[in-house]
């Protein structure tokens, strides 16, 4: 599938239009599904917290074929700005157990062919072993493709506006074991080209909020040693067009990221191309490798700013670091900047 990048250079004013962010990460809370502690206190009473990143799953969204339920979607929006606070949207398309999270319409119609992909995690050296490990869209399939587009377009027409920004899921995905898992149609040339669709579908779909695609790894090279170029193709795309990148897992000591999206994220970006990284569960139980003692919330802030040059940090609610942590620290921040 080539893409023409030349369609998308008119994106290139609006991307600009966004405004860089002022300095230092912006902070939100990353609720993941459990949405309706936006009207959590501690969210709504913090001036340093710009807003929540909520998930949103291509199935909810998409439940019957062109029948969109935004609903959610805009009751939530509407209580954050009620409240003087912003909405991340983190769209989801795979799972990390047997629940999907394509809509079943793609899943009956075989011109989708089966509309989603069994993961699996190689657990050997020598990749003869595997674990099943989820669920994934078919981003890699023209067809499949073309629908996710479709959901980005017409989710973009209700709120693009009124977002702070769109997070794509993550690139990372496997199918370790060898041939055997890997799906019908699957190469990796094709997985980049899919990953690059959704970006370009993202950014036209949403002129006037930013886009974040998630790049943290590329199946079928592991880097330094293994690169064909994969992960750094996605990001010069990204950057070309005016979209955002980052992932999840704020881990300064993370030698795989360090040799992955850690470079990549720092590197010099075009004005009004953000990048956000969300700190999951285990970031803040991580140690330094050369201390032994655990990373604090101002040293994952201070990586943040200085080494990664973040736009956004969205800090996940796993405790007791939450509470403990997260939350005590970003009380004795400068409240969040007006909305762009």
């Amino acid at each position: 599938m080539r893409i023409d990048i030349r369609l998308f250079i008119p994106l290139l004013a609006a991307a600009s239009m966004a405004g860089a962010a002022p300095p230092g990460p912006q902070h939100y809370i990353f609720f993941n599904r459990d949405r309706v502690r936006i009207r959590d206190a501690a969210l709504l009473g913090t001036p340093a917290i710009a807003g929540a990143e909520l998930k949103y799953t291509w199935k909810e969204l998409e439940p019957k074929r062109d029948a969109y339920a935004f609903a959610p979607v805009l009751a939530d929006l509407a209580f954050l700005e009620a409240h003087h606070k912003r909405l991340v949207i983190q769209l989801q398309d795979a799972t990390f157990d047997e629940r999907l999270n394509v809509p079943d319409y793609l899943r009956a119609d075989s011109s989708f062919h089966g509309g989603a992909a069994r993961k699996y995690a190689a657990e050997s050296a020598t990749d003869t072993l595997a674990r099943f490990a989820g669920w994934v869209a078919r981003r890699w399939d023209p067809a499949v493709q073309a629908r996710f587009a479709k959901l980005l377009q017409a989710l973009g027409g209700q709120v693009g506006p009124r977002i702070e920004v769109l997070v794509l899921p993550e690139t990372a995905v496997e199918f370790g074991g060898g041939e055997r898992n890997r799906p019908a149609g699957f190469t990796f040339e094709a997985y980049v080209d899919g990953i690059k669709a959704q970006m370009l579908a993202a950014r036209a779909a949403f002129p006037a909020a930013r886009v974040i695609q998630y790049a943290n790894f590329m199946p079928g090279e592991w880097l330094p040693k293994n690169d064909h170029g994969y992960l750094r193709a996605v990001y010069a795309l990204a950057d070309s067009v005016g979209v955002g990148v980052g992932g999840p897992d704020l881990m300064p000591h993370r030698k795989e990221l360090r040799a992955h999206s850690y470079p990549l994220i720092a590197a010099r970006r075009r004005p009004g191309v953000p990048a956000g990284v969300a700190v999951q569960n285990g970031n803040l139980a991580a140690s330094d490798p050369v201390t032994g003692r655990p990373v604090t919330v101002p040293e994952l802030f201070a990586f943040a700013r200085d080494s990664l040059r973040l736009d956004y940090i969205f800090w996940g609610t796993q405790e007791p670091y939450y509470s403990r942590d997260v939350l005590p620290w970003l009380r004795g921040q400068p409240a969040a900047p007006a909305r762009r």
